[in-house]
């Protein structure tokens, strides 16, 4: 949360001219995200809630999103249709008499990345010591945090495309379809069907990795009994994945959709952490569910196989290894872990219908970054690259001031941080394109 204390004009003017829609009232608990607005005076030594003043939420266009007022305990819940940038403005004639802030307080920015849960909370005092910002180091803390969020669902989503272009040599393009499907299944069942949440989870990823082994069944299996060369086959996933993106969209729209009896929670804090049950939930699943895939490629004749399949199908289907039962068997895995790590990310950040294809880029920068092939290293490079995306926003202040390093000095744009994944992508390719824990392999 940074102070904005010089908000342009224009956009007070629009709020106080703008004949727009009348604005939402503040509300008790919202199904989506909000901003959680706290009024105390500390005159006293100690904080004592404002009720009855006013605090309105302005979008990027300086355009009224919601107001509302404090209630008695000096707390005004502002739900905004999504995590985005925001203005929080305070007006300073609802105050009690006798009570101010200093100049320029009564503006707060909240930044899309500051959303570490569904409701953020922003501060206002009057009385001395108004001011509380967060550093630097804090909000580079709640970038590691919302990097490692966002590694673990990569690193989920990757394992499983990686493994397919392991045993089978095909760039799934259409590896995001089944992320926004398991996603997509488990909303159907939990939000219209009234299924509790956990049995509609595992329903979706079952209903996943089903939907993987029929599309091998009944696509890639055919082309590869036909012959059919591995350019020709990724054309056909990106051609799949658009048919699939549009369906979703069609069918199930472009707004976000939450879970909602997981949804609205309370953040607990432990130590410098903050994290709702759900957040702390979803990340012990996705870790065992990432230590079990491991340990059976390590441990099992399964995984094994698996990893025979992949460095070798010809000689693996020699030494009696049934190679077509491991496809299979693989793309039941690699479904069932892509509709996972959409139910995690769905949970975080909402269903849309392009959620899986919003991540596909960065999947395939996590399996370039760790080795094309290698499930090991899907898992390194999914989280390497989850944390870089979220981090590269921040950026170093310490770099001296040249116009041409402020794009380092300032971090990246929130709605460029995807960029800086995809340059990795590009120099693995150049310089090390068997990723860090790829073999190099002789050509000719």
């Amino acid at each position: 949360m940074a102070a904005g204390a010089d908000v342009p004009a224009a956009a007070a003017a629009s709020r106080a001219e703008s004949p727009a829609r009348p604005a939402p009232a503040a509300a008790t608990t919202c199904e989506g995200p909000g901003i959680r607005a706290l009024v105390n005076d500390q005159s006293s030594g100690k904080k004592v809630p404002l009720p009855g003043v006013k605090v309105a939420v302005n979008d990027a266009a300086g355009v009224v999103v919601v107001e509302g007022e404090t209630d008695a305990k000096g707390v005004a819940l502002l739900c905004v249709p999504e995590k985005d940038d925001y203005t929080v403005v305070l007006d300073t004639a609802s105050l009690p008499e006798g009570k101010a802030l200093e100049a320029g307080a009564e503006v707060l920015t909240v930044m899309k990345d500051n959303f570490k849960t569904n409701i953020k909370t922003v501060a206002y005092f009057t009385g001395a010591a108004q001011r509380v910002t967060e550093g630097y180091w804090d909000r580079l803390f709640d970038a590691l945090v919302n990097g490692i969020r966002l590694g673990v669902v990569i690193a989920i989503c990757s394992v499983g495309l990686s493994l397919i272009f392991g045993t089978t040599g095909l760039t799934n393009f259409a590896h995001g379809e089944l992320v926004t499907f398991g996603a997509v299944i488990t909303y159907l069942f939990a939000e219209t069907f009234g299924w509790p949440f956990i049995p509609s989870a595992l329903l979706g990823v079952l209903l996943g990795g089903a939907l993987g082994l029929a599309l091998d069944w009944g696509i890639w299996a055919r082309l590869r009994r036909r012959g059919v060369g591995l350019i020709s086959q990724m054309v056909v996933s990106v051609g799949l994945s658009i048919v699939g993106v549009n369906l979703f969209l069609m069918r199930f729209g472009n707004s976000t959709k939450r879970y909602t009896s997981w949804n609205s929670q309370t953040a607990s804090s432990f130590g410098p952490i903050d994290i709702t049950k759900r957040d702390l939930v979803a990340g012990i699943v996705a870790v065992v569910a990432l230590l079990s895939v491991a340990l059976m490629l390590q441990k099992t004749r399964l995984g094994k196989a698996t990893r025979a399949v992949s460095d070798n199908p010809d000689l693996a289907s020699s030494t009696g290894i049934d190679s077509q039962r491991i496809i299979r068997i693989v793309w039941f895995l690699g479904g069932s872990l892509a509709a996972l790590g959409g139910i995690v990310r769905g949970l975080d950040e909402g269903v849309k219908g392009d959620m899986g294809a919003n991540l596909l880029f960065l999947m395939f920068a996590g399996i370039t970054l760790g080795g094309l092939g290698s499930a090991y290293g899907a898992l390194v490079g999914g989280f390497v690259i989850g944390v870089f995306v979220e981090v590269s926003t921040m950026g170093i202040p310490v770099l001296p001031d040249l116009p041409w390093l402020q794009w380092i000095s300032n971090g990246v744009p929130t709605e460029l941080k995807t960029v800086p994944a995809l340059a990795i992508l590009i120099l693995i390719l150049l310089f090390r394109p068997q990723g860090i824990l790829g073999r190099k392999e002789r050509v000719g």
